[in-house]
């Protein structure tokens, strides 16, 4: 048994009942594993979690300075 620390990196989708089923990992039968569970930030952005998601249509001059002539130090 091996003491270096070994990690394997696999994508999983949980079932409708919140079930995670990890088949085929390259570990001996009977190792002791430690399972860290992330959600994967490539998975599509809940939009009820922002009011302003997806609301832009288009920018006008993106890259002008917004206001200038108000900042006093310009002038």
């Amino acid at each position: 048994m091996s003491t270096a620390l070994q990690a394997h990196r696999i994508e999983a989708t949980l079932t409708q009942d919140g079930t995670l089923t990890l088949d085929h990992l390259p570990f001996e039968a009977g190792e002791t594993v430690e399972i860290i569970v992330l959600a994967n930030p490539k998975t599509p952005f809940d939009q009820s979690r922002s009011a302003l998601y997806g609301t832009v249509i288009e920018y006008h001059e993106p890259f002008e300075p917004v206001a200038a002539a108000d900042w006093d130090a310009l002038q």
